[in-house]
């Protein structure tokens, strides 16, 4: 006798109830949870080491020399100096994949206003020269803290994963600048290429331990522009006589927004900010240039390059209209490209991640227009990447604030101080499951 419709519906989706259901309780094997529990002290004074001792892109010397020095320890086979400061550590553990895992070491040029015992107190000089304070407000300590947490597990048991595990430590994450210089430093020539790469971040917007994923595009492109109007200076009493080129700017500002309110699509998201407008001395003098920089932020290719002609277009136009003397020079800087999490790849990750968290650990969220040069590792050809967050904000800490309407500290700010041990923790778990998932042993 056939079956119904209506019956066959209702076998369809119990089978993929079944299917996406937790297979047991949610934790890692036994052996992972006892170790990783015995071990978090050491962990977390680790973390309390790293965040008392952060280091600017590209100068993560001593950040570098601890990762190094522990994955040794480890077993792992450890090469420092890649794109100038990174770590790569090997661990080859019989035939299977290679999978990367990924942390950054670089910290921010912030004055640390948490008030934690073990806050930063460390100035340096940068780039320029000038002396700056120095705090990981991006979190990036307490991914490195994980990073060797998976490490210590995945080399106590080596008995439950096949394959190549590659560790990396990249610099200069925070300038869109270190994964492009390790690449080009042969990380995957060098080393072996992974099959698959996986990173985490840190989030301030779901509460501590909340494992975040979001499949296709993610994390967007960045662009600096930086656009020279140029004018014909003179005497502020006497405006008739110059080409005003802060009248111009005042005017492209303006224009630019019509770029994402009338000529993008609202679906396809596009972000262009104008983070600073240099021009004059005094009052009384008219300019003869002024410089503008913007951010641009994108999630499609094409979309990136329409957005970048039509920012040049809109200049050009400015500066014809008030009788500039010569064209403006406008020059993009390319930062990243955007990241995207291979969506079968992704969900094959969160059930891994469901059975070792607790599926009421595990949350989608919304793509961010903020951007993550780990973009450029899946990027390259046969590599399948996969970036996930965390949440890292006490739960009742953000239940208060939503109810106030004021935002809690994020990443990048001088109060930003992640609910250290459920993170951590949870973050360890998502790592490890998902490397166990992916290595697991052929049978």
């Amino acid at each position: 006798m056939p079956l119904s419709r209506t019956f066959r519906r209702t076998l369809t989706a119990a089978a993929l109830m079944a299917a996406l259901a937790p297979v047991h309780a949610a934790s890692l094997p036994a052996p992972f949870d006892a170790q990783l529990t015995a071990g978090y002290p050491k962990l977390e004074a680790f973390y309390q080491e790293l965040h008392a001792n952060p280091e600017l892109g590209f100068n993560e010397r001593q950040t570098a020399a601890r990762l190094a020095e522990r994955a040794r320890a480890l077993g792992f086979e450890v090469t420092t100096g890649v794109g100038g400061t990174g770590v790569v550590a090997i661990l080859k553990n019989g035939p299977g994949p290679t999978v990367m895992l990924r942390t950054e070491m670089d910290a921010l040029p912030v004055l640390e206003k948490t008030g934690l015992p073990f806050a930063s107190k460390v100035t340096t000089k940068n780039a320029a020269g000038e002396t700056v304070p120095v705090m990981h407000a991006c979190g990036h300590d307490l991914h490195m803290a994980a990073w060797l947490g998976t490490a210590q597990l995945m080399a106590q048991n080596r008995k439950a994963w096949s394959g190549t595990l590659m560790l990396i430590g990249q610099p200069a994450e925070e300038s869109l600048s270190g994964a492009a210089a390790m690449l080009k430093d042969g990380l995957f020539t060098r080393f072996p290429k992974p099959d698959y790469a996986l990173s985490m971040h840190d989030d301030a917007s779901m509460a501590s331990g909340t494992v975040m994923w979001h499949a296709g595009p993610f994390r967007a492109s960045a662009d600096t522009v930086t656009i020279t109007m140029f004018g014909q200076g003179g005497h502020g009493a006497t405006p008739h006589e110059t080409r005003d080129p802060v009248v111009m700017a005042a005017r492209l500002v303006m224009a630019l927004q019509t770029l994402v309110s009338r000529e993008n699509n609202p679906l396809d998201p596009a972000v262009i900010t104008i983070g600073s407008i240099q021009g004059g001395t005094v009052a009384n003098i008219v300019p003869d240039q002024v410089k503008l920089g913007l951010t641009v932020r994108t999630f499609r290719p094409e979309v990136r390059q329409r957005v970048l002609a039509s920012i040049a277009r809109e200049a050009k136009g400015e500066a014809l209209a008030a009788g500039a003397p010569k064209e403006p020079l406008v020059e993009v800087k390319p930062g990243t490209d955007s990241v995207y999490n291979d969506p079968e790849l992704m969900a094959r990750a969160v059930k891994a991640v469901e059975r070792a968290v607790g599926p009421e650990f595990v949350k989608e969220m919304p793509a961010k227009m903020t951007s993550e040069d780990f973009a450029m590792y899946g990027q390259q050809p046969g590599v399948k990447a996969l970036l996930l967050h965390v949440g890292a904000v006490e739960a009742g800490r953000l239940e208060a604030a939503k109810k106030a309407g004021m935002p809690v500290p994020g990443t990048h700010s001088p109060q930003w101080a992640p609910d250290l041990k459920p993170t951590l923790t949870n973050t360890i778990k998502a790592e490890t499951a998902i490397l166990l998932d992916l290595m697991a042993p052929k049978r």
